[in-house]
């Protein structure tokens, strides 16, 4: 017979567990070991949804990880140029690392309360967040410095390109049309089979794009 875990015994003692295994999940470098024992955690999760408090559990979560990037957001806005597309990645590379263990770890509130309550799904849920809170914000800034870096060799590695364009196409797929011959040098079939001719036009295309940018004050 499982014990009775009240609202306040949720609040002092299961809650405080949580918040500290998702803060170090959330601010670990990659390739890092953290010491949280996730058969502890999985345990907590699965006590608090059969006692009723998934609700509360699922307003924390949310609560907890918005308020984490709106930190990363404002640290995002506080870097100069020539650093702000490495520290996007950084922040999108640990974010979407952090959500695969995140997402396991809550895999029974996610299937007894978001799923059958709100017919959502807690990775979604969580993806739209970091979309929100820091892509929406950031975008505007971003995109030009991706086509001017995408113009100078060695401005930033082809991998750290393509993993924010990936990502950024992940997070919401009509950003493509910001930029749709760099989107298409990184995901498949996103743009008509070019003819030849028309590769000057996109070139064109491309450069019309950065000075609008510009002109409507996305300066550098």
């Amino acid at each position: 017979v499982m014990n009775v875990i009240t609202i306040e015994d949720y609040k002092s003692t299961y809650w405080p567990k949580l918040d500290s295994a998702i803060d170090q999940l959330l601010t670990q470098s990659p390739g890092d070991y953290i010491p949280i024992s996730y058969e502890q955690i999985y345990s907590c999760v699965y006590k608090c949804v059969c006692q009723q408090h998934s609700e509360q559990m699922y307003s924390d979560l949310i609560k907890k990880i918005t308020n984490h990037l709106e930190r990363v957001s404002k640290e995002l806005q506080a870097s100069p140029p020539d650093l702000y597309i490495e520290r996007f990645n950084i922040a999108l590379g640990q974010y979407m690392g952090a959500l695969q263990s995140i997402v396991p770890l809550f895999i029974y509130m996610n299937k007894f309360y978001i799923e059958t309550k709100l017919n959502r799904d807690l990775k979604d849920d969580l993806i739209k967040l970091f979309t929100e809170h820091v892509a929406e914000k950031h975008i505007y800034n971003l995109m030009p410095l991706l086509l001017e870096a995408q113009s100078t060799p060695f401005q930033i590695t082809p991998s750290t390109m393509a993993n924010i364009v990936k990502g950024l196409y992940t997070l919401r797929p009509e950003w493509v049309q910001m930029a749709p011959a760099l989107f298409s040098k990184f995901i498949p079939n996103i743009l008509p089979p070019a003819v030849e001719s028309e590769l000057q036009e996109y070139a064109a295309q491309d450069q019309k794009l950065q000075r609008e940018l510009i002109q409507n004050g996305f300066t550098r």
